[in-house]
């Protein structure tokens, strides 16, 4: 499976720019994946993620989920920064917020 665009999510104020980037995507029919990293994970927890990604992969580091929301659920996907790397190939375009 390939992604068009890959949106690196590594900033806790990034979701002013990601929303309105994967609805974008979306409407011009690109696949899209998410990966978030560092204080970016808070992103995650925001609840308008899911309506704006759809059916599009989501995937939180793991290490920093549990850094910056200890004993909170993950609402997406947790993985590795492995799963980053295999997303980065997987991508056409990486986009870095």
């Amino acid at each position: 499976m390939s992604i068009d665009i890959l949106f690196h999510v590594s900033h806790r104020g990034a979701g002013r720019y990601l929303f309105p980037l994967i609805a974008a995507a979306r409407r011009r029919g690109a696949s899209v994946a998410c990966f978030f990293t560092y204080d970016g994970v808070l992103v995650a927890a925001d609840p308008r993620l899911k309506e704006v990604l759809g059916d599009a992969r989501a995937v939180v580091c793991e290490e920093s989920w549990h850094r910056f929301r200890p004993g909170e659920p993950c609402p997406v996907e947790a993985g590795s920064q492995t799963v980053n790397s295999a997303l980065m190939a997987e991508a056409t375009r990486v986009v870095s917020l």
